[in-house]
């Protein structure tokens, strides 16, 4: 996979991107922008717990990635004055990672644990009466002298982050006192947050440059600051470090972004229905054998943008290509 296939992946990041996204982050409700529903909620929640002296709820947020659900634990965690742990489904490999993370934490902390939909179903039945009672079950010894354990927990807050709500068990869904979905974000705030990005970088950017670079960021704002410092590249070596229209067109074309945000693989998915397949409706594991891309990449990644601006459908029989993809690939739609 180039680089300019890895632009479009918000959940694909290296370390120097992850430390520099960190610095990008907003760190209270106050800075977050977007998701207006969800912080709305949030702060109706987040004030009635303080109010009452408890614990936060626990909180399931779920949307695609690259949208902020770690951004908005981490505030949760602030703006609750507490501590957080940050884990993740797969981390998790064995009953004693969950009780050594249980174990170390205190009365009001959160638990963050991203990909919650990937975490062992055994372990998952371990986590039951934590997050009812907050006790843990522990068994120890093995055979006839195996006695089992009970050990009472701070009252903490979970927060589940998840790309797949459908593959969280419904026992595990139900235990969650708040449900969050993250949308995709419109061009107007994702505007605002490439002109705030920018100024924390110390980028000068105008407003036609910041709107190109959110109108191709698919939605989601770990893209749209991803096309910022990539642009911003090209800005400090094509002109003079500043980012107006014209760079950031000359820029985006050369990474293979178009008008859209479509890349390469966005396009090869479109091409394969239409021309490989001739409009027919495609399975998904067809498509992924076809172009060379995982499932699961394509139904968290590219599939929910596609949908949201009405290129593809799905049908029962697969995905079938919509006459705006046609129009927009350039080739007669024949119904």
């Amino acid at each position: 996979m180039d680089e300019n296939e890895n632009i479009v992946i918000p959940n694909i990041m290296n370390e120097e991107e992850a430390v520099s996204e960190n610095s990008l982050r907003p760190k209270n409700l106050q800075e977050y922008i977007g998701q207006n529903k969800v912080k709305e909620s949030m702060k109706v929640y987040i004030e009635a717990a303080k109010k009452r002296g408890k614990s936060l709820d626990h909180v399931l947020l779920y949307g695609p990635p690259g949208l902020g659900k770690t951004t908005l634990s981490n505030i949760i965690a602030t703006e609750m004055n507490a501590n957080i742990r940050i884990t993740s489904g797969p981390a998790i490999e064995k009953p004693g990672d969950l009780a050594a993370l249980l174990t170390n934490l205190s009365e009001n902390d959160v638990l963050f644990i991203d990909e919650i939909h990937r975490i062992n179903r055994s372990i998952e039945e371990i986590l039951y009466p934590a997050l009812e009672d907050y006790s843990l079950d522990i068994i120890i010894g093995k055979g006839p002298s195996a006695r089992s354990i009970r050990l009472d927990l701070p009252r903490f807050t979970l927060i589940g982050a998840t790309t797949r709500a459908g593959s969280l068990s419904t026992p595990l869904r139900d235990r969650f006192g708040i449900v969050c979905r993250l949308e995709l974000y419109n061009v107007e705030d994702l505007t605002t947050i490439v002109k705030r990005s920018a100024h924390i970088m110390e980028v000068q950017i105008d407003e036609e440059g910041a709107v190109e670079i959110a109108k191709r960021s698919r939605g989601t704002p770990r893209i749209a600051n991803r096309l910022l410092k990539r642009v911003g590249d090209y800005a400090l070596v094509l002109g003079n470090g500043n980012i107006d229209l014209k760079i950031a067109r000359t820029a985006l074309a050369k990474l293979e972004i178009d008008e859209l945000g479509l890349d390469n693989i966005d396009r090869k998915i479109l091409e394969t229905i239409v021309l490989k397949y001739g409009g027919r409706p495609v399975g998904i594991e067809t498509l992924a054998a076809t172009i060379g891309e995982e499932v699961e990449t394509i139904e968290d990644v590219y599939e929910p943008y596609l949908m949201q601006i009405g290129f593809i459908a799905r049908t029962p029989r697969g995905r079938v290509a919509t006459p705006l993809a046609y129009q927009h690939l350039g080739i007669p739609y024949q119904d």
